[in-house]
């Protein structure tokens, strides 16, 4: 029989006054149990760059699982999960300590608690009976309740999808394929789902051949869908450059971007590009109100042969009113056409197309903004942020949709700009292509992370948004890493580091057609909702039929015959 300090011990995982200090095994000690579940919460990060070991990804989560499933109390497991979640946002985001400093350990706890009630899940479908069924349901379950967490903090207020654990197999073709069929959220139900295999396998010993079968069926459909999905079928060739200028500091940073800008811009000539592409504020000023700046991009373009998209970080004033160039004009009536018109000045960070004749009108305004980057949420709760680390000290504004801009000339490809950590959202580029866009162009900068795992992590993103798509994408910044992708997501060329200041041509293969990502949109996380939904029902059915009964079961966390409630006498 247990004794009363061996029950509380189970019941908080902490030794009592008057107990030895390291009284019970390590896992049911307070302090060593919170550190391993933060430890354990962070492996997940190996997986994406810069360490990159994709391999990982498909047993990190398994300490985790383990750890959860020694809980003894739902309470306990909540807390394993909270702590792990921490752990997972402070390895993955580390990069931000400079720009944030302490407040860093602040959003990784608010964030980690998105994880709570998945290590609640974890214990429940853990513990009972070690049957064949029940296994099968953890192995549904548990992956479902990690797309949950992974669709909350996808929400842009929350910080984004940045970190996905799908988007570590950015590299696999498998993996790639999968994303064409379901998204980025197909692949990160199938790497948990494996992840949940493998400790049934060395933790249930009733449940071990379920684990084994569901890896072997795993790996066949893996296989099956790579084989029977096809690449997207070729259809013609774009050539885009990218011109990554390198880090410019100091004082006239701005003026002396733009100078180097022009000077990478014109090597091109003779090379023939279809589109030039500048990185992410590399327009320090309102092309409105500096018609000097308009004429030079212009002659860039004639020069090169290729209309030059810009990116436009500078105040603008109101489209309303006052007197405007014809260059204007063009661009306020495709802007009043696209619904992103601008009815109120402030800092905007905007896509512009611009021709030998000046701006064509195409101006796409960016969506989704970076949280304390280029806006404090709730800012005048959270407004002392900018006086602990490099937090916006004015918001930006956002645009109001989505814009497909037509490149002029004879040809009229068709392209989707989207700007920083905007290619993080699946559902972006998914609407781009929707839309009729040819060929993905993200604008990026991440200068403020020049030498840290956060520009080969943004790189890496282009891969999974050109495989769910059936686009080719290229990303290009000012400081690295450039890239560019095929329409399957595989790489193409070589990476523009972040020790380069240089000028690329990336030979892109265009592709027809759409994938079933872009047709079906986000199916696995509707399929997710529905499994969580019907677990809880026959949960809720099973209990009710078993209130008065006592049977003997087999528990997942200790292999042994549980005992039954004693009847109160």
């Amino acid at each position: 029989m247990r004794s009363p300090a061996v029950r509380r011990r189970e019941t908080d995982g902490a030794a009592r006054p008057g107990e030895p200090a390291g009284a019970g095994p390590w896992w049911l000690r307070r302090w060593p149990r919170a550190a391993a579940a933060v430890a354990a919460g962070a492996l997940p990060a190996l997986a994406f760059p810069a360490p990159g070991l994709w391999w990982f990804a498909w047993v990190a989560l398994v300490p985790w699982l383990l750890l959860i499933r020694t809980a003894v109390s739902g309470r306990r497991a909540a807390l394993d999960g909270w702590l792990g979640g921490a752990g997972f946002m402070l390895a993955a985001h580390h990069w931000l300590m400079p720009s944030l400093h302490v407040f860093i350990l602040v959003l990784a706890a608010l964030l980690g608690t998105l994880w709570a009630p998945w290590g609640w899940l974890v214990r429940s479908v853990f513990t009972g009976a070690a049957s064949p069924a029940r296994a099968l349901g953890a192995l549904v379950v548990v992956p479902a309740g990690w797309l949950m967490v992974e669709l909350v903090r996808s929400w842009q207020g929350l910080g984004g999808p940045w970190g996905l654990l799908g988007a570590s197999q950015w590299e696999v073709t498998p993996a790639l394929r999968l994303a064409s069929v379901g998204g980025v959220w197909l692949v990160s139900l199938l790497v948990v789902a494996a992840n949940t295999a493998v400790a049934l396998v060395l933790a249930v010993e009733r449940a071990r051949a379920v684990g084994a079968v569901a890896l072997l069926a795993g790996a066949v459909a893996v296989g099956a869908v790579a084989f029977w999905v096809r690449p997207p079928q070729p259809d013609g060739r774009f050539r885009v450059a990218v011109v990554q200028p390198g880090v410019v500091e100091g004082a006239g940073s701005p003026v002396r971007r733009f100078a180097r800008e022009e000077q990478l811009t014109r090597e091109l000539a003779g090379r023939h590009p279809d589109l030039v592409v500048w990185g992410e504020s590399s327009v320090g000023a309102d092309l409105a109100t500096r018609p000097d700046l308009s004429a030079r991009l212009a002659a860039l373009s004639g020069e090169v042969g290729a209309p030059v998209l810009v990116n436009v970080d500078a105040r603008s004033a109101s489209t309303r009113g006052g007197a405007r160039s014809a260059s204007t004009e063009r661009g306020a009536r495709s802007a009043s056409a696209e619904g992103s018109t601008r009815p109120r000045p402030g800092i905007y960070k905007s896509s512009v197309l611009v021709g030998p004749d000046g701006p064509t009108g195409d101006r796409y305004d960016k969506m989704r903004l970076v949280p304390f980057g280029e806006y404090v949420p709730a800012r005048s709760l959270l407004g002392w942020a900018t006086s602990v680390g490099k937090a916006a000290g004015e918001d930006r504004m956002r645009g109001t949709r989505p814009v497909v801009m037509t490149l002029p000339g004879a040809r009229g490809t068709r392209i989707g700009p989207l700007v920083c950590f905007e290619t993080a959202f699946p559902d972006m580029s998914r609407q781009l292509a929707a839309r009729g866009a040819r060929v993905l162009v993200a604008q990026s900068s991440t200068s403020t992370f020049q030498h840290s795992w956060a520009p080969a992590q943004h790189a890496s993103l282009g891969a999974l948004r050109a495989a769910e798509t059936g686009r080719p994408m290229v990303h290009a910044t000012l400081t690295g890493i450039s890239a560019a992708y095929g329409p399957d997501g595989a790489r193409v060329g070589r990476w523009l580091g972040t020790d380069r200041s240089a000028a690329a041509v990336y030979d892109l293969p265009m592709a027809s057609g759409t994938t079933l990502y872009t047709r079906l949109g986000d199916w696995p996380v509707y399929g997710s909702v529905a499994a969580l939904a019907v677990w809880a029902g026959a949960g809720a059915a099973r209990r009710l039929v078993a209130r008065r009964r006592g049977p003997r079961r087999t528990s997942f966390r200790t292999g042994r015959p549980a005992r039954s409630a004693r009847p109160a006498r």
